[in-house]
């Protein structure tokens, strides 16, 4: 409402009130009616005045009312039948707004006179006393003695017929125009009587009273004097204008209290009669002439502004009210399944929590859906953050910009809509989000009617949400709005962010289009909240610097899943059935991530319950929706046609309109189309009225849905059941007409005049439509073909037709036609196909009922006899498929079960990709590899969080491969150990790269037992420098780092209020002062084992001195060179007895046990063992548990005559040539369950062996001698 309405508002209010005033102060008082019987009244006296009488209730001094009779001589008085009553009198509001309460002497009093008249029927009654407006121009505060008095008689009366009675008395509106807050001294009193009246018979009564609105927040029932008073309960008055005074003075406490929160924008709750519709007029009226009164006291007050501000507040906050219950009204009840169909349940009652996560971004997926929800099944529940509604606007850590736009992805049919259902009803009923003022829900379907028309945005608002426009809602300044735009996938507008001119005046009218940009760009109340969802396909209409945070419904986790069955049905031993049988059927169990296809799985396998005791349940996708077709024609049938539940399922009039929705579904389908208006149906042949008559008899397969303007929208109820119509009508039309709808050409075949020869031909060729539907889903780019050829291979099933028998054509499809199809099928699946591709096809098998190539892997698997180097593609698909299938999450991965090798890892890639730990240590990988793990952690389907890479050659060239994977917006990794790669300060640019990009999530980062030196760790401290560095620990360890090095990181960690909290250092040499600054920056710091010898290159670092144990040398060895050599030989050497010297085998142990890293060199010559073991291995005898390598407590490199093995729990590795004799290097990392050995040549180490194992005690080195004469010494550095 502009400036001149308001002003012209208040100008008639003003008009009003003067023009009652001079009606009141010009005309007397209408007679009453004639009094009841009883004595004719008397002329009533002047009134004893009371203590400090003061004037009537005119504007100044003047007589008061007629006087009442004259006091009966009795003392005490008899009966009374003096009535106070007033038909009307509801929705009278008296509005205080000034504050009368500043003045400890301000009072309401009501005075009563000394003594007490006699009998009286005198009758005060006024008919034409509504509307009368009481306006004390006079200056009252400049009489002390101003008071508002009912003055009694003096002396008690005897018996009265006293009528105090006003018909017409409703919506008077009293005006106190006098200033009184001018005056300390101004009371309004209510002063209790003198001595108390005898009995009396003085009613109070009000006939409609009824439905007062006060709305007294105190609790008044804490006032005794609030029970038992009634009407009928012959109480004195004085007790019920005690009572009134309490009930007035609360309801005018509540109001301004109500009102001062508005005013102050704290948004106070909307009532519960409000809420609940209540609100009628007369309480709207009581509300509304308080508030004038609250405006007149505020202008007298000199408070023009506030009483601006008041007026156009509280205007705002009804209509916050009217929208609030609107909406609840509105989006509290559905229907599952359609929203014509079904009986509406309360939302709160059938709504089960969805899974959404943060994080991902606003770029397209192309992918097709059921591709998505295959990936959303294999992730664990806790491989990414969940998010509640209450967080949705809720600024996640380390982000301190607000957020303002959410875009929320989800699948078709995943709950988008109804979770903005849920959002809205949340916060109508206060429950949530209660700093926005107004939400504003809109849906794409409703805006695309607007194409061509012009609007601003306040005009948008006013057509969409009735009553804003009323309010005065013509300006958002002082509002916080929420706008949700539900379903941009089906927006058909076209959104130009590039070239579309910017707008700013809500009030300036354009297109639809360019008020929408404007408004996600900002650039349109840049202070509103925007929520936008929408399927992963659109997503990348809004560009991704308008959108703050992206999130992702992913459906029911398994747990939500059970909880919604366990809603549907009070039946538990059904409800236990129904979830049994899903997981054991793989393709329903994901498909069940979607709650609409979960209610489509439950009324099939109910009805089926129900229908029939036994019998087997539908297992395939192709078998549900077939059951629930047939089951949706049943209930038209009964419904519509009259019929009985046992009558022939498909009728002419059922079989065309089916084909006709077929036709629809397939021409759409190629299109892209979720939704369709009369211009598509128009396209395909179907004209609105079939539509209509579709959408009235399938109502839970084909729905219609009305704008504001009655426009019809047609929509299936979701996308699979869009796919299956689609199958059915191309299998329907190539066998009834030979042609193949995907190619569009008929297939050539020769007339035949024999019936079974032309079925014969007929299911020959219908294996051709087969292949080329495989062709043209394996040529998809996206898969959007996926879902359509599951259900197309899946008719061909005679157990399928059956089902659907009277509406598809029986082929007579035999096994002899499902196995050509099989065979096809597994050639595929030898080439080499992307992941996705294979999976659909495994799934396509199972749709056609054929499991040999899993159960084949499977047993291989069982029996553990499964050799990944014998395996075919067609195998390897199949174990990757049975591994992402498989009901337990695949939290780690571990490349050693299965083959720790760089070409088993490229073949599981994809479960590596699915998993959220991969444990790829020692696994032989390269650069290779890198490049292949870098795209896995560039995709947005990837689940891994943990990766290591620890002991594989991957060099500086493979780690600048990974990083590129790691800088992606879509990289979730946590965790990376890059431990004995091979890295030298190359390394460290990139990865500092990575540290410092805004998209890291790296927490964790390993890099020890790499030599980076300290020109190394210089660059890594550019990337620790970074605010956007989240790295929580570094591992440094045996990095070849000095002082420098040292004083590097300690500037860093002091540069940005790092995020670190441990730094690993040990075996390095970073000097004491580097030392002490980190350790007082740090929460835990470790620099054990330092020392300038930690600054050689390679394992050389670790070395140490090794003695030889004498107490367990066998007596056919020789010690020599000061106990440092030992040779076999034939004599026998005079050694004391000893528990632990070895009696029978030709070894030797080392005294000392060693527990971290060590490293050490010994010079060999003859056929010798190098071994390290526990120190309880057995001493006494010649088993194998005497034996090193031939027990699971002893580890040996075997150096023989031209190649060394490897021996372990009695198994050995031959590993590669040698000569007959050298020098070997042994490193051991017992904490990492490291041991490698080296052949030493002058300054260079070649790798001869390394093993990863897990040392569970001290490791002693030791020796074993096959031959005479041959040696070992052990070598200094």
């Amino acid at each position: 409402m502009d400036q001149e309405d308001t002003v012209k508002e208040q100008h008639e209010i003003q008009t009003k009130a003067e023009s009652t005033m001079k009606q009141i102060t010009t005309a007397g008082p209408e007679p009453g009616p004639e009094p009841g019987p009883g004595p004719e009244p008397e002329p009533e006296p002047e009134p004893e005045p009371g203590p400090e009488p003061g004037p009537g209730p005119g504007p100044g001094p003047g007589p008061g009312p007629e006087p009442g009779p004259e006091p009966g001589p009795e003392p005490e008085p008899g009966p009374s039948c003096v009535s106070f009553r007033s038909d009307p009198s509801k929705d009278i509001i008296t509005d205080f707004k000034g504050d009368l309460s500043t003045d400890p002497r301000t009072e309401l009093r009501l005075i009563e006179p000394g003594p007490e008249p006699g009998p009286s029927c005198v009758s005060y009654r006024s008919d034409p006393s509504k509307d009368i407006i009481t306006d004390f121009k006079g200056d009252l505060s400049t009489d002390p003695r101003t008071e508002l008095r009912l003055i009694e008689p003096g002396p008690e009366p005897g018996p009265s017929c006293v009528s105090y009675r006003s018909d017409a008395s409703k919506d008077i509106f009293t005006d106190f125009k006098g200033d009184l807050s001018t005056d300390p001294l101004t009371e309004l009193r209510l002063t209790e009587p003198g001595p108390e009246p005898g009995p009396s018979c003085v009613s109070y009564r009000s006939d409609a009273s009824k439905d007062i609105f006060t709305d007294f927040k105190g609790d008044l029932s804490t006032d005794p004097r609030s029970l038992g008073v009634n009407g009928s309960s012959g109480a004195e008055p004085d007790s019920i204008f005690m009572l009134l005074e309490d009930n007035i003075i609360s309801f005018v406490k509540a109001e301004l209290k109500h009102m001062q929160n508005i005013v102050d924008g704290d948004n106070p709750e909307c009532s519960e009669s409000q809420m609940e519709g209540e609100d009628d007029k007369q309480r709207r009226s009581s509300r509304e002439a308080f508030l004038n009164i609250t405006l007149y006291f505020l202008k007298r007050m000199k408070q023009e502004k506030l009483a601006e501000r008041l007026q156009s507040s509280t205007k705002a906050h009804r209509y916050q009210c009217q929208l609030k219950s609107k909406l609840k009204k509105k989006f509290q009840c559905v229907s599952e399944g359609v929203a014509k169909a079904g009986s509406p349940t309360l939302l709160k009652e059938i709504f089960t929590e969805l899974y959404i996560t943060e994080g991902g971004t606003g770029e397209v997926n192309q992918e097709h859906e059921v591709r998505q929800i295959e990936t959303a099944s294999r992730r664990s529940d806790t491989a990414e953050t969940a998010i509640t509604l209450e967080e949705l606007f809720k600024a996640p850590p380390r982000k301190h910009r607000p957020i303002r736009t959410v875009m929320t992805k989800g699948v078709a049919g995943i709950g988008k809509t109804l979770l903005t259902h849920k959002f809205t009803v949340d916060w109508a009923e206060d429950k949530a989000q209660q700093e926005v003022h107004y939400t504003f829900p809109l849906t794409f379907r409703e805006l695309n009617m607007l194409r061509g028309r012009s609007f601003s945005l306040v005009g948008l608002v006013h057509h969409f949400f009735s009553g804003s426009k009323e309010a005065g809602i013509y300006s958002f300044q002082d509002s916080q709005l929420l706008f949700i735009l539900d379903g941009l996938d089906e927006c058909r507008l076209p959104l130009d962010f590039l070239s579309t001119q910017t707008l700013t005046d809500v009030s300036e009218s354009t297109s639809v289009e360019v008020l929408l940009i404007n408004l996600i760009r900002g650039e349109l109340l840049p202070s509103a909240r925007l929520w936008i969802t929408t399927r992963p396909a659109a997503a990348n209409q809004i560009p991704p610097e308008c959108v703050d945070m992206v999130t992702e419904v992913r459906g029911f986790t398994d747990p939500q899943k059970e909880e919604y069955f366990s809603r549907r049905s009070t039946d538990e031993e059904q409800v236990s059935k129904i979830m049994s049988h899903i997981r054991t059927c793989r393709s329903l169990h994901i498909m069940c991530h979607i709650p609409l296809f979960c209610w489509i799985t439950a009324t099939v396998l109910e009805d089926v319950f129900k229908s029939r005791e036994e019998g087997e349940l539908p297992r395939t996708l192709t078998q549900i929706y077939s059951h629930y077709m047939v089951l949706q024609n049943k209930v038209k049938n009964v419904k519509f046609d009259g019929g009985a539940a046992t009558d022939p399922h498909w009728s002419p009039q059922s079989r065309k309109m089916m084909e006709s929705l077929g036709k629809l579904a397939f021409e759409q389908l190629q299109k892209g189309n979720l939704i369709f208006y009369e211009s598509d149906l128009t396209e395909c042949g179907m004209d609105l009225k079939a539509a209509s008559v579709c959408s009235g008899v399938f109502t839970q397969v084909f729905r219609e849905e009305s704008n504001l303007y009655q426009d019809k929208i047609f929509t299936f109820i979701h996308l699979s059941l869009q796919e299956f119509l689609a199958a059915l009508h191309v299998h329907q039309t190539f066998i009834s007409s030979n042609v193949n709808l995907l190619s569009n050409q008929p297939l050539k075949r020769k007339k035949k005049k024999n019936s079974s020869k032309m079925l014969a031909s007929k299911k020959k060729t219908l294996n051709l439509l087969h292949q080329s539907a495989v062709d043209e889903a394996l040529r998809s780019p996206n898969g959007h073909l996926d879902l359509f050829l599951r259900f197309l291979l899946g008719l061909s099933l005679p157990t399928n037709q059956r089902l659907l028998q009277g509406l598809l054509t029986q082929t007579g499809s035999d096994s002899q036609t499902n196995q050509r199809t099989v065979k096809y099928i597994k050639e595929k699946l030898s080439e080499s196909l992307s992941t996705e591709r294979s999976i659909n096809l495994f799934h396509c098998l199972n749709e056609v009922n054929d499991r040999s190539l899993l159960e084949q892997i499977q047993q291989s698997m069982r029996s553990r006899r499964l050799s990944t180097e014998d395996l075919s593609p067609a195998q390897w698909s199949a174990l990757v498929f049975i591994l992402l299938s498989s009901e337990e999450h695949l939290d780690v991965f571990n490349l050693k079960r299965f083959s720790p090798s760089e070409k088993a890892f490229l073949k599981l890639l994809p479960v590596v990709k699915a998993s959220k730990k991969a444990e790829l240590s020692f696994c032989g990988l390269s650069e290779r590899s890198c490049a292949a793990l870098s795209s896995v952690l560039s995709s947005q389907s990837s689940s891994l969080k943990h990766l290591d890479l620890s002991n594989n050659d991957l060099q500086d060239s493979g780690v600048k491969l990974l990083c590129e994977g790691l800088r992606s917006p879509h990289c979730k990794l946590d965790s990376l150990r890059l431990s004995f790669c091979g890295l030298s300060e190359r390394s460290c640019a990139a990865l500092s790269s990575v540290l410092s990009s805004q998209s890291s999530s790296l927490k964790h980062l390993d890099l020890s037992n790499n030599d980076l030196q300290d020109s190394g760790v210089k660059l890594l401290c550019e990337g620790l420098k970074s605010p956007h560095c989240k790295l929580d620990s570094l591992s440094l360890s045996g990095c070849v780092i000095t002082r420098v090095g040292g004083a590097s990181l300690a500037a860093a960690l002091c540069f940005n209020s790092s995020s670190m909290r441990e730094l690993d250092l040990s075996y390095n040499h970073p000097g004491d002062s580097a030392v002490k600054l980190l350790s007082q920056q740090l929460h835990n710091l470790r620099a054990d084992h330092g020392g300038e010898q930690r600054i050689k290159a390679g394992v050389r670092k670790y070395f140490c001195h090794i003695h030889l144990d004498t107490n367990s040398i066998n007596t056919n060895l020789r010690l020599s060179d000061n106990s440092r050599t030992v040779t076999r030989v034939e004599e026998k050497q005079l050694y004391p007895d000893h528990k632990d010297r070895f009696d029978y085998c030709w070894q030797v142990l080392c005294s000392t046990g060693l527990t971290g890293r060590y490293y050490w060199e010994v010079e060999r010559n003859g056929n010798v063992y190098i071994a390290v073991s526990y120190g309880r291995i057995r001493r006494k005898g010649n088993s194998s548990d005497c034996v090193f390598g031939r027990n699971d407590q002893s580890w040996s490199l075997n150096c023989f005559s031209g190649f060394y093995s490897f021996s372990h729990k009695n198994k050995d590795t031959r590993i590669s040539s040698c000569r007959s004799s050298g020098r070997v290097g042994v490193y051991v990392d017992c904490p990492a369950g490291r041991l490698s050995f080296y052949e030493v040549s002058s300054d260079s180490l070649r790798h001869i062996h390394t093993t990863c194992t897990s040392f569970t005690e001290p490791l002693y080195p030791g020796f074993m001698f096959w031959s005479i004469d041959s040696s070992v010494s052990l070598s200094p550095l």
